[in-house]
C-alpha cells in the first residue's frame, strides 16, 4: 500500500490520532501536510519525525473554521507539492456538558469546528480531489456518533453528521473515480481519553469486547488503506474501528 508521490493533507495533525495518521502516511511515501491551528511546536515535531524516517512533510497553520486560512493552506500545498490527492478531515474539539447545562455557544463552537471545518476543507480541496489520480476523502468520526455518549450531545451530533456527509459526497465524487469514506474509531489512548476519570474509563472498558482501548496505531493503518489505491472499490462506507462495540 505505497503512497509514493501522493500528497495528503491531515487536518489537526499536531497531536493525537491526527499525528499518528500523518506519521503513518509519511512512513509509506506520501507528501504530508501537517495542519495545525495553534500547536506550532508540536506540528514541527511531527514534520521532523516524518523527515527522520525518510518521508517528506510540511507544517501549515490554518484554522479550519476560517475559509480564508484554508484557502491559503491550499495555495501553500499547491506551490509545494502540486495537486492534493488525499484529504483527511481529522480536526475536531469537544465541549462536554450535560445537555440541560449546555449553552448555545457550547453547541455552536463544536458545530463550527467539527462540521464547519469539514465543509471548509472539503469545499476548498474539492477541485483537487476531482482531478486527482485516485482521489481520496477520509473523514474521521467516532463511535460516539454511532452510539451517543452522556454529556456529548454536541460532539455526537457532529460525528454522526459525518456519516450522511460522507455518503453524499461519495455519490457526487464517484464519477471522477474519487472515493469518500469515514472512519469511526472507538475510545483511543489520547490526551482526550486521559481527561476521563478512571471510574468512567472502567465502565467504558466493560463495553468493549476486546477489553482494551485502541492504540493510535490501530486507527492509522485503516486510514492508510483508505488513502491507497488498494481501496479503489470502497466508497461511501463507515468503518467502525472500536474493539467490537455494538451500534
Amino acid at each position: 500500500m505505497t503512497l509514493q508521490d501522493r500528497t495528503c493533507i491531515v487536518t489537526g495533525s499536531s497531536r493525537g490520532i491526527g499525528r499518528g495518521i500523518a506519521e503513518e502516511l509519511g512512513r509509506h511515501g506520501a507528501n504530508v501536510v501537517v495542519n495545525y491551528r495553534s500547536s506550532e511546536r508540536d506540528a514541527y515535531d511531527v514534520v521532523d519525525r516524518i523527515d527522520s524516517e525518510g518521508g517528506t512533510a510540511i507544517a501549515v497553520q490554518a484554522d479550519v473554521t476560517d475559509e480564508a486560512e484554508v484557502e491559503a493552506m491550499r495555495e501553500t500545498v499547491t506551490d509545494t507539492f502540486g495537486t492534493a490527492n488525499v484529504l483527511v478531515n481529522n480536526a475536531g474539539i469537544t465541549v462536554d456538558k450535560k445537555f440541560e447545562e449546555m449553552t448555545r455557544e457550547d453547541w455552536d463552537l463544536v458545530m463550527d469546528v467539527n462540521l464547519g471545518g469539514v465543509f471548509n476543507c472539503t469545499s476548498t480541496f474539492f477541485p483537487d480531489l476531482k482531478e486527482a489520480d485516485h482521489g481520496r476523502l477520509i473523514n474521521i468520526s467516532s463511535v460516539v456518533g454511532q452510539q451517543g455518549n452522556y454529556g456529548q450531545a454536541n460532539y455526537a451530533t457532529t460525528k454522526s453528521g459525518l456519516f450522511g456527509f460522507t455518503r453524499t459526497i461519495a455519490l457526487e465524487l464517484a464519477r471522477y473515480d474519487t472515493t469518500a469514506n469515514c472512519v469511526a474509531p472507538g475510545f483511543v489512548k489520547t490526551d482526550m481519553l486521559d481527561e476521563v476519570s478512571e471510574r468512567v474509563q472502567e465502565k467504558i472498558l466493560q463495553r468493549i469486547p476486546l477489553k482494551r482501548f485502541a492504540e493510535v496505531e490501530d486507527i492509522c493503518g485503516i486510514v492508510r488503506f483508505l488513502a491507497s489505491r488498494d481501496s479503489c472499490y470502497m466508497t461511501g462506507q463507515v468503518l467502525g474501528v472500536n474493539g467490537g462495540m455494538e451500534w
